[in-house]
């Protein structure tokens, strides 16, 4: 059985309404999926409803249709597939992965070192700066605006931050 899910944008897609996360053998996919809850929770960030996560899935599934190449595309679809995640390890546990289950285990190859280098890269950045506060989060550091609230939210000297981070983005490319 396949439900058809239209995500608010011009994209529907088939998908298994069985739990949305990693199929297939069911040992091999309960693991995988605890692995998943255990690095959010490695990663800790803040929790957020479900209209969040819907809001943002739609964002991201939109900015998914817009990427050209292949890396862009994969980059987006792992943004698809943290929010997710995210929203499952938040307690939303209804909520559906709106694309195919190849869609989620291919994004998923591609979100954990992404968001793991991000989180590690702004950690870095900070104990730089000699700054105290430990700092979670997973944007994308080559995005100014970002880069302002992040600063902003740790109580960061913006131009010092800003800074370091364009200074140590040169030797962490992967981060985009």
């Amino acid at each position: 059985m396949t439900v058809l899910y239209q995500c608010g944008c011009s994209s529907t897609v088939e998908h298994s309404p069985v739990t949305g996360e990693v199929v297939g053998s069911a040992p091999i996919s309960r693991a995988i999926n605890m692995l998943i809850h255990f690095w959010h929770s490695l990663l800790d960030m803040p929790k957020k409803d479900e209209d969040w996560h819907i809001k943002d899935i739609k964002a991201e599934t939109i900015e998914f249709e817009e990427a050209r190449g292949i890396i862009e595309k994969w980059s987006e679809l792992s943004d698809i597939v943290y929010t997710h995640t995210r929203a499952k390890w938040g307690g939303h546990k209804n909520f559906k992965f709106p694309m195919s289950p190849v869609f989620y285990v291919t994004g998923v190859f591609y979100m954990i070192p992404k968001y793991s280098l991000r989180y590690l890269f702004f950690r870095h950045v900070a104990k730089k700066i000699g700054s105290k506060s430990k700092i979670r989060e997973v944007r994308n550091p080559s995005r100014l605006e970002k880069l302002k609230h992040i600063a902003e939210k740790y109580d960061l000297d913006s131009e010092r931050f800003i800074q370091e981070v364009k200074k140590t983005l040169k030797w962490w490319p992967l981060l985009y």
